[in-house]
């Protein structure tokens, strides 16, 4: 935790890739209190956003992105995908 926040990031895929004006209104998303970072991988039309989430909430982050222009696909989970170890057989049956 960072001085009383706590830090959220996610990441959204875009539909296509935004026009220099989008870009430009990512500079206004930044500037909304509780934004700590915004990051854009171009070749893959991914969109990233960290913010404190005791001051904002996933709805509002895609809300102002979507209000900036940026035609959002779908969230993308930034979490490692998770191994479900199968139990292994036993070597003979039970009594």
């Amino acid at each position: 935790m960072l001085n009383g926040m706590t830090p959220v990031e996610v990441a959204y895929r875009c539909a296509v890739h935004p026009t220099e004006e989008t870009m430009r209104a990512l500079g206004f998303v930044r500037q909304v209190y509780g934004v700590r970072r915004t990051t854009f991988t171009s070749s893959d039309i991914i969109i990233r956003v960290e913010y404190d989430a005791t001051r904002l909430n996933e709805a509002t982050i895609s809300k102002l992105l979507r209000e900036a222009g940026f035609a959002l696909a779908e969230e993308i989970s930034l979490l490692p995908p998770q191994v479900v170890k199968q139990p292994e057989p036993l070597a003979f049956p039970p009594k």
